[in-house]
C-alpha cells in the first residue's frame, strides 16, 4: 500500500513537471492581446481592472512580478509565469483525481494491488492529464496571464479535495475538508466564478456519502441543493452582503443623519457578530452540521475577502480604476457587472421586439450633500403582447446581430422568430457551433486557427486544401483519438460506477453545456470563447484517462497476462499525449512572440509628444496600458479609450494629471456625464440652427443645461439634442501658428473657421466628449485618432486628419481631396522607418494566431502604403521603393502571409520600378486565392477565407498588370478570376 501510494505522489509530480517545462518553455515572454496587458499592468502597480476584477489573481501577480528585479521588461514574463504554475498544478491534481476514480473502478484494497494494477491507475491517470496538458484550449491559457489556468487549478484542487474528503471515514477529519473546500472556494472567487459551477455535482458527492441507499429523486435534491449553494454565494454573498450593507448605510445616513460609512460599518460588525456567535453556539451545542456549515461560510467569506484589496486600492485612485468601486455604491455596482447590461435566460423579449413603453426600475443612487439621493432609476422596458417568449435566444438586437439571426435562421426582414427558430439557434450556433466545436477542437482536431474554423475527422485529408490552410501550424488532426478514448471513459464508468458517473457527468454538463445555456452567446463575439469552457474539457479529460482502463478490461480475454496486458494498453495509449503535443506544439510556442507591445508602442510613437490619443476595444487599448504602465513607455500620451468614454468614472479620471500627461481638456462637469445624464445626445434639427452652430457654444449650453438645446420627453424629463448636423469651430490662428504643427504647404489653407457636417445622426456620450475636448482644447495638445478605430469614431472629420503613422492626427485644415486624411511624409516616414519596433516579426518559427494578422498587421501594412503611395504622389520614388522594401522586411510573407491589403504591393512595385517582385507576389497572392476559392467551391471542408477577399485580390492584380503593360500576367490571372467570378456571384 506504502508502495502504490509513494509511486502515485512521484507520478503526479512527474507530469507536474513535464506540465511545468511544457508551458516554462511555450510561456509568451510578454503581455500577450486581449485581457493579459490589462491584467499585467494592475499585478505590477495592484490596480483595478474591469469588473468583477480577479484581486486574489492580482494579488499573486504582484509576488512574481517582483521576480523580475527592477527589470521592466521581465515583469509580465514573470506575471505570465504565475499561470504556468497554477497550470502546472491543475495538471498535477488531475492526476491524483484520476488515480482516484480509477482506484474505484479496479475496486480492490491498495494493499491487494499487484504490478500490474499498479500500472493501469497510473498509466490511466498520466494518459488523462498529458492529454490535457496539450489541449489545445488549456494550453492556450496555461502561457499567458490570464485568469483562467488559475482558475482551472481552483476547479481541479477543489474537486480532488471533494474525492478525497470522500475516502475519510473519521468525521472529525472529513469535515476539515469540507473547511478547506470553502476556503479553496472563496478564494476562486478572487480569481473568477466558473470555480461555483462545480457546486451541484460536490453536493452530489456529499449525498452518496452520507446516504447508504441513494435514490433517484434524493440525488436530484441534492444537486438541486448545490444549486441553492451556487446561488447563495453567487447572488446571497457576493454582490448580495454588500448590497444589504448599503440598504443599511442608506438607513443609518438618511434616516438617522449619521455620517457615511456608518452604516456598512455597523452592518460588517453585526454580521460577523452573529457569525461568530453562531460558531461558538453551534459548538457548544454539538450541532455538527450548523457548526460545520458556519465555519464553512465563514472560510468562504475569508477567502472572499479578497475583494479588501478592491475596495483599497480604489480608494488610491491608480490610473487604472475601472468604475472606481471606492465607496459602497461603486463597489456594488463592480460587483454586479452592470458596466455589461444583462441577458434575458427564462423568459423575455426576441430581437424584433422594440418597447412601446417603460416603467421605473431600480434606483440608481448618488452622494449629495450628507445624503444618498436617488436621481434617477434603471428603465424598465415592456413589450407588446407577442414580443417576448420563454427560455429567449435569439433576443439581442445589438449592431448586426438581427441580421445575423435572420441569416442564420433563414428568417425575411421583419418576420418574427418562433420558439422552433429559438431551439433551433441554441442546437446549431450556441451549443453546436459555440460548445462542441470546441470540445471536438481539443479532442479531434482543430481546421485552422481561423476565425470560425471547424475540427478535424480522422478521414479529414490535405489533399486539394489550399497551401495557406495545409501549413496553418494550427492544423491538428488527432484522428480521434483522443475523443475515442474519452468515450470509452464514458461508457465503462457508466456501467463500472453509475455514482461517480453521475458525478463527473454531471461537473462536464455544468461547466459546459449549461454554462453556455446560462451565457446565451449572442450570433457573433469579439473572438472565439473556448477558453470559457475549459473546465467541461477537464472533466472529460477524466473520462479520457478512463477510456485506457476500458481497453485493458476489453483485452483481458485476448492477452492473459495482466502485467503484459496493462503494459502494452497504457504504452500505447500514452502515444495520443505524445502525439498532441508534438502536432500542437508549434502553435502554443509564443517564446519569441512580442508583437502585441511593440504594436502598443509603435501606436504611441505615432503620436507628438503631450498627445492624446483617442482608442478602440480592448487589443487597441489594453497593450498601450502595459507599456505605459509596466515599461513606462511614452507616458506622456493620454490614451482615451472610447469604449469606456461613455462611464461617468472614466470621464472624470481623464480630468486629473496622470505621469507626464496633464488632465484632458474636458469643460463639462459631473452631473453633466453623470450615469443616466446625456447617454444618448439625439439629433433634433432646430430651423433657427440648422445651418450650423459654434461648438464651443454649445458644448456650453449643454454644460448649463440650457432649454435651448433641449426637448422634453414623454415622461416630462428634458433631455439635451444636437439641433444642427453641421458645426463649426472657430479657430485662433495665433494659438496654431504658436503650436508650429501646420506644414508650411499646408497654412494658408488655414480659414477662420473650422466647419463640417457631423450627420443627422444621435450623439452617444463619447462623441459629446469628444466633442467638448476638440472645443476645450484650442489646439494646445495634439489629438490623435487611432487607425484602428470604426468610421464612426471619426466624428465625421477625417477630411481634417494628417496621418502619420498607425494613428490620425486632428488638423485645423482641410486638404482637398484628402478625404481619408492627408498622409504627411516627413514625419510618417520617420515614425514608421525610425521609431518603429518589429522584434522577431520575420521570424517564421513564430507562431501568430488570427489576432496578430488582423488589426495590428492591416494597420501597419496600410500605414506603409499610405505612405509609399504618398512619396510617389510627391515623385520620391527611391524613398517609396525603400519603405515598400523595408515593409516587406519587417512583416514578411513567410511570418504572416499576404493579406488582402497585401495586393497593393503589385501596383506600387509596378510603379517603382521592381517588376520581378511585383509579379513574384502577384503570382503567389493569385494562386492562393485560387486555391481558396477552388476549396469553398468544392464542398469538401468549412469555407476557408472570404470569397469576396480573394475575388478583390484577383481583380487587384489584374488591373495592377494591365496599367504595367503585363499583358500576358493580366490575361493569366484574367482566366483564373473568371473561372471563379460566376460561382460566387
Amino acid at each position: 500500500m506504502q508502495s502504490f501510494k509513494r509511486l502515485n505522489t512521484l507520478m503526479g509530480w512527474a507530469v507536474f513537471v513535464v506540465a511545468l517545462v511544457t508551458y516554462a518553455m511555450t510561456v509568451e515572454r510578454t503581455a500577450s492581446f486581449w485581457d493579459c496587458g490589462e491584467f499585467i499592468a494592475c499585478s505590477f502597480k495592484l490596480q483595478v481592472p474591469h469588473p468583477p476584477g480577479a484581486p486574489f489573481f492580482l494579488l499573486l501577480g504582484r509576488l512574481f512580478s517582483m521576480m523580475s528585479f527592477g527589470d521592466l521588461t521581465s515583469v509580465a514574463y514573470w506575471v505570465n509565469m504565475a499561470s504556468v504554475l497554477a497550470s502546472a498544478f491543475t495538471i498535477a491534481f488531475l492526476f491524483w483525481t484520476i488515480t482516484m476514480l480509477a482506484q474505484k473502478l479496479l475496486d480492490k484494497s491498495e494493499s491487494d494491488y499487484t504490478t500490474a494494477d499498479t500500472l493501469l491507475v497510473l498509466g490511466t491517470s498520466a494518459v488523462g492529464a498529458l492529454a490535457y496538458t496539450f489541449s489545445d484550449t488549456f494550453w492556450f491559457s496555461a502561457v499567458e496571464a490570464e485568469v483562467y489556468g488559475m482558475s482551472s487549478f481552483f476547479t481541479a484542487i477543489v474537486v480532488w479535495a471533494a474525492f478525497k474528503w470522500e475516502r475519510i471515514d473519521d468525521e472529525a477529519a472529513a469535515n476539515r475538508w469540507l473547511i478547506f473546500i470553502a476556503y479553496l472556494t472563496g478564494l476562486s472567487i478572487g480569481v473568477h466564478l466558473l470555480n461555483l459551477v462545480t457546486l451541484p455535482a460536490l453536493a452530489l458527492i456529499y449525498y452518496f456519502k452520507k446516504q447508504p441507499k441513494p435514490t433517484f429523486w434524493g440525488g436530484v435534491i441534492a444537486a438541486g441543493i448545490g444549486l441553492v449553494v451556487l446561488a447563495i454565494i453567487n447572488a446571497g454573498i457576493i454582490p448580495g452582503l454588500p448590497g444589504m450593507a448599503f440598504a443599511v448605510e442608506r438607513f443609518f445616513v438618511n434616516t438617522l443623519g449619521l455620517p457615511f460609512t456608518s452604516g456598512a460599518n455597523f452592518f460588517i460588525v453585526v454580521f460577523l457578530g452573529a457569525l461568530v456567535y453562531g460558531i461558538i453556539w453551534s459548538a457548544r451545542q454539538k450541532k455538527v452540521i450548523l457548526n460545520t456549515s458556519l465555519l464553512a461560510l465563514a472560510f468562504v467569506l475569508i477567502g472572499y475577502a479578497s475583494y479588501m484589496q478592491v475596495l483599497v486600492r480604489a480608494d488610491f485612485n491608480p490610473p487604472i480604476n475601472e468604475n472606481d468601486p471606492s465607496d459602497e455604491l461603486n463597489f456594488l455596482s463592480y460587483l454586479r457587472r452592470e458596466q455589461y447590461g444583462s441577458r434575458s435566460l427564462l423568459y423575455g423579449p426576441v430581437f424584433t421586439a422594440r418597447p412601446v413603453d417603460q416603467k421605473q426600475g431600480a434606483a440608481i443612487w448618488k452622494k449629495e450633500g450628507n445624503r444618498y439621493v436617488a436621481f434617477d432609476h434603471q428603465p424598465e422596458y415592456i413589450y407588446a403582447p407577442g414580443d417576448e417568449m420563454l427560455f429567449p435566444r435569439v433576443y439581442s438586437s445589438q449592431q448586426n446581430h438581427p441580421a445575423l439571426y435572420r441569416q442564420m435562421l433563414g428568417l425575411a426582414e421583419g418576420q418574427k422568430p418562433t420558439m422552433g427558430d429559438n431551439l433551433k439557434y441554441m442546437f446549431s450556433y450556441q451549443l453546436g457551433h459555440m460548445w462542441w466545436r470546441y470540445l471536438m477542437w481539443n479532442f479531434a482536431g482543430r481546421e485552422s486557427d481561423e476565425e470560425g474554423a471547424g475540427y478535424l475527422l480522422p478521414w479529414s485529408s490535405d489533399q486539394n486544401v489550399p497551401d495557406l490552410l495545409r501549413t496553418n501550424k494550427a492544423r491538428d488532426n488527432f484522428y480521434m483519438l483522443p475523443f475515442a478514448l474519452g468515450l470509452l471513459g464514458i461508457t465503462f464508468q457508466y456501467f463500472r460506477r453509475r455514482r461517480d458517473f453521475l458525478i463527473v457527468g454531471l461537473l462536464f454538463l455544468f461547466t459546459g453545456i449549461a454554462l453556455q445555456i446560462f451565457l446565451n452567446s449572442p450570433p457573433s463575439e469579439p473572438r472565439e470563447r473556448d477558453y470559457i469552457y475549459v473546465g467541461s474539457f477537464y472533466f472529460f479529460a477524466i473520462w479520457l484517462g478512463l477510456g485506457v482502463m476500458s481497453i485493458a478490461e476489453g483485452l483481458r480475454a485476448y492477452l492473459k497476462s495482466d502485467t503484459m496486458r496493462n503494459g502494452l494498453v497504457v504504452g500505447l495509449s500514452l502515444l495520443v499525449p505524445v502525439m498532441m503535443g508534438m502536432k500542437s506544439w508549434d502553435n502554443h510556442d509564443r517564446s519569441h512572440r512580442y508583437q502585441s507591445v511593440d504594436f502598443a508602442k509603435n501606436l504611441l510613437n505615432s503620436c507628438a509628444p503631450n498627445a492624446i490619443l483617442f482608442t478602440g476595444g480592448d487589443n487597441d487599448t489594453f497593450p498601450l496600458w502595459y507599456v505605459q504602465e509596466v515599461e513606462g513607455f511614452r507616458t506622456d500620451v493620454r490614451v482615451c479609450n472610447l469604449s469606456l468614454l461613455g462611464t461617468e468614472w472614466y470621464i472624470q479620471q481623464m480630468k486629473r494629471k496622470t505621469y507626464l500627461s496633464e488632465a484632458l481638456p474636458i469643460s463639462l462637469e459631473f452631473d453633466n456625464f453623470n450615469k443616466g445624464k446625456n447617454d444618448i445626445v439625439p439629433f433634433y434639427e432646430v430651423p433657427g440652427v440648422k445651418n450650423g452652430i459654434d461648438l464651443k457654444q454649445y458644448i456650453s449650453l449643454i454644460k448649463s443645461n440650457s432649454p435651448a438645446v433641449q426637448v422634453p420627453l414623454t415622461n416630462g424629463d428634458m433631455t439635451s439634442i444636437l439641433p444642427s448636423s453641421v458645426l463649426f469651430l472657430p479657430l485662433d490662428k495665433a494659438a496654431i501658428d504658436k503650436a508650429g504643427f501646420v506644414p508650411p504647404s499646408l497654412r494658408p489653407l488655414v480659414k477662420d473657421t473650422l466647419q463640417w457636417t457631423i450627420g443627422k445622426k444621435d450623439l452617444y456620450k463619447p462623441d459629446l466628449i469628444m466633442l467638448d475636448m476638440i472645443a476645450t482644447n484650442n489646439w494646445q495638445r495634439p489629438i490623435y485618432f487611432s487607425s484602428t478605430l470604426a468610421n464612426d469614431n471619426y466624428l465625421s472629420l477625417k477630411n481634417y486628419m494628417q496621418l502619420e503613422g498607425y494613428a490620425y492626427r486632428l488638423m485645423p485644415v482641410a486638404v482637398p481631396g484628402a478625404s481619408d486624411g492627408y498622409v504627411n511624409s516627413n514625419i510618417m516616414y520617420t515614425n514608421m522607418t525610425k521609431k518603429t519596433f518589429w522584434r522577431e516579426f520575420d521570424n517564421p518559427n513564430t507562431y501568430y494566431d488570427e489576432t496578430y494578422k488582423g488589426p495590428p498587421v492591416i494597420s501597419a501594412r496600410i500605414a506603409f502604403f499610405r505612405l509609399a503611395d504618398q512619396l510617389m504622389r510627391e515623385g520620391k520614388m527611391d524613398k517609396a521603393k525603400e519603405v515598400l522594401y523595408y515593409s516587406l522586411k519587417v512583416i514578411p510573407d513567410k511570418s504572416i502571409p499576404y493579406d488582402q491589403i497585401s495586393s497593393n504591393y503589385v501596383r506600387f512595385l509596378f510603379e517603382v520600378g521592381d517588376t520581378k517582385k511585383a509579379l513574384e507576389i502577384a503570382d503567389i497572392m493569385a494562386t492562393r486565392a485560387d486555391q481558396a476559392l477552388t476549396y469553398d467551391k468544392s464542398g469538401n471542408g468549412n469555407r476557408f477565407g472570404n470569397p469576396d477577399s480573394d475575388l478583390y485580390i484577383l481583380q487587384t492584380i489584374i488591373e495592377a498588370c494591365k496599367e504595367a503593360k503585363q499583358t500576358a500576367a493580366a490575361n493569366k490571372y484574367e482566366a483564373i478570376f473568371q473561372k471563379h467570378i460566376n460561382a460566387f456571384n
